[in-house]
């Protein structure tokens, strides 16, 4: 007997007909609804040049497809206008180019609004000044003598840099101390002064802790020269006193007219909060500090560090932080985090920014470029003593002071540790993504210096200021070395004599060894053989006579009587 034919379908059957009507609606109603209600707030840096805007809005198709059909942008400069050209004949064309059409290079502006203006005329307003915007980028990209980097292509990430511009009095921008120009937007800081004139621009340094004080003064130098408000700070010291309860810091040198300290938690939320006050109006009691940047550049983590707890969500991977969030400190300070935002610039390729950090390292596809970048940024010298390995020296042909390949890095780093994959072969996925991190979080050391300054005279102002110091350490060094030797002689004297005892004392045993194991020889009787009885010189026998048998005395049954 079979069963019932009408049985009432099961619960799993009636969720999967549930959503499909509610992508058929979603499809009816538009994509906008139902990417903004049902999927979450997402970063298009890794995405093609217009399938974010077309998953946004149905009526940029045709405005964006004129815009540009070109491909993305290329990690490589071409030769231009069919000429051969040396590499840096090329880089100076690019840079020349790049400083016609920085311009160019801005950060999208809010169209004008007011209260009255309805939900829908305010997000057409909003799409059709984004896409004018990404128009001018994408006749950028066209230009063969350019090379335009990734970034942010969605419309929601720039609407919440919006809202924190627009509340915010002090707005706080995180770049990283080892770079900070690659991670500072110029035009940002412009677009704060197009909303208010009285708001201001401070520059975070954030992993101050990674440079040199010598490093550190010559760039409060360069920002002064420049009346760049700035402060040096180190999130992950500050978290790390936090948790241990320990305010004491190290004491460091202080220059007159330069702020080259690392601030505390307890003087970082002090200045933030004069600065606030000083630019917000004085009816105002609570005054709004907002925190922009590039992906982990540290934001959240400077947010925890300044509330006391994790209040945010930290990770090295970047776009951690999908919404912007309040965080109130105290009745007068307000801290107000946005998202990691990657700004249109010409000055890096895209491994450079997976390099540092702003692209997902587990995300890159090419690893050998990648590790390049941090090749030739860290040197040999330092790859060597930080990892303890040993990199191939240059050929004879090439020249001496080349940075390190990246197949000799990651092979030599795969054979140090043991990296080996499925197929046999050194896994350089794997090391390099473990190179690129410690790259990042600051296990190898590097750190760019401003501007028309080199490391020549930045030596010759260290060994000026030390000269004093070197000549002490010199005689420390020569009296060290004297003892050193003396000692090695001893060393090598005392050796020698070791050694020999140890040979005299192995021979010895040796001999005991074979004098009791040897067996006596047996002496053998050769008298049968042919002699010479030195007469004539001729050989003569031998012959042994057996003596003869008496037959009288043998008896019948053969014994002898």
């Amino acid at each position: 007997m079979g069963g019932k034919k009408g049985v009432q379908e099961g619960l799993g059957r009636a969720l999967i007909k549930q959503q499909n009507r509610m992508v058929l609606e979603a499809k009816e109603k538009g994509w906008a609804i139902h990417l903004q209600n049902k999927k979450a707030l997402e970063s298009y840096t890794e995405i093609g040049e217009i399938d974010a805007l077309l998953e946004k809005s149905d009526e940029a198709e045709a405005d964006l497809r004129f815009a540009g059909q070109g491909e993305g942008p290329s990690d490589i400069l071409v030769s231009m206008d069919g000429q051969e050209m040396t590499v840096e004949e090329m880089k100076q064309a690019q840079k020349e180019e790049e400083a016609l059409h920085a311009s160019y290079l801005k950060v999208p502006r809010r169209p004008a609004w007011n209260a009255k203006m309805s939900v829908e005329e305010l997000d057409a307003n909003e799409k059709q000044a984004f896409l004018e915007w990404r128009r001018k980028l994408a006749r950028l990209e066209e230009n063969d003598k350019l090379v335009l980097t990734p970034y942010e292509k969605n419309l929601d990430i720039w609407r919440q840099l919006w809202r924190v511009l627009e509340r915010s009095d002090l707005l706080v921008m995180v770049v990283d101390a080892r770079d900070p120009l690659f991670y500072r937007c110029p035009d940002l800081e412009e677009y704060v002064r197009e909303i208010d004139e009285r708001k201001r621009t401070l520059l975070l340094v954030n992993k101050a802790d990674l440079l040199p004080f010598n490093i550190r003064k010559k760039w409060a130098e360069y920002f002064n020269q420049h009346e760049i408000l700035f402060v040096f700070w180190s999130a992950k010291a500050a978290t790390a006193s936090l948790e241990t309860q320990n305010s004491n810091s190290e004491s460091e040198p202080t220059l007159p007219g330069l702020d080259t300290k690392i601030y505390t938690r307890e003087e970082l939320l002090n200045r933030l909060q004069s600065q606030a006050k000083s630019i917000a109006s004085s009816s105002k009691k609570q005054v709004t500090v907002g925190f922009v940047g590039y992906p982990n550049v540290g934001k959240s983590s400077t947010i925890n560090a300044l509330v006391g707890e994790k209040r945010t969500g930290v990770t090295s991977t970047p776009g951690k932080t999908k919404h912007f969030q309040t965080l109130i400190i105290s009745s007068e300070l307000i801290l107000c985090d946005c998202p990691g935002l990657v700004f249109p610039s010409f000055s890096a390729s895209r491994h450079e920014m997976v390099a540092c950090g702003v692209l997902p390292i587990d995300r890159m596809t090419q690893h050998r470029e990648a590790v390049q970048v941090v090749a030739n940024r860290v040197g040999r010298v330092g790859l060597e003593r930080v990892y303890n390995i040993k990199l191939p020296k240059p050929k004879t042909y090439e020249e001496s002071n080349r940075p390190p390949n990246a197949h000799e890095v990651l092979r030599a780093y795969c054979a140090s540790r043991g990296l080996v994959a499925s197929s046999g072969l050194p896994d350089e996925t794997r090391s390099a993504r473990q190179i690129l991190k410690d790259y990042i979080d600051g296990k190898l050391p590097h750190y760019e210096l401003p501007p028309n300054l080199n490391k020549s005279e930045l030596f010759e102002e260290g060994e000026c200021e030390s000269s004093d110091e070197e000549e002490g350490n010199d005689k420390d060094v020569a009296s060290r070395s004297v003892r050193e030797m003396d000692e090695m002689e001893g060393f090598e004297t005392e050796g020698l004599e070791k050694k020999k005892g140890k040979e005299r004392k192995k021979k010895e045993a040796g001999e005991k060894a074979h004098k009791l194991h040897k067996k006596p020889q047996r002496k053998k009787d050769r008298l049968w053989r042919v002699g010479n009885d030195g007469g004539d010189g001729m050989p003569v026998v031998r012959a042994i006579q057996k003596p003869a048998v008496n037959f009288a005395n043998v008896g019948v049954a053969g014994r002898v009587v």
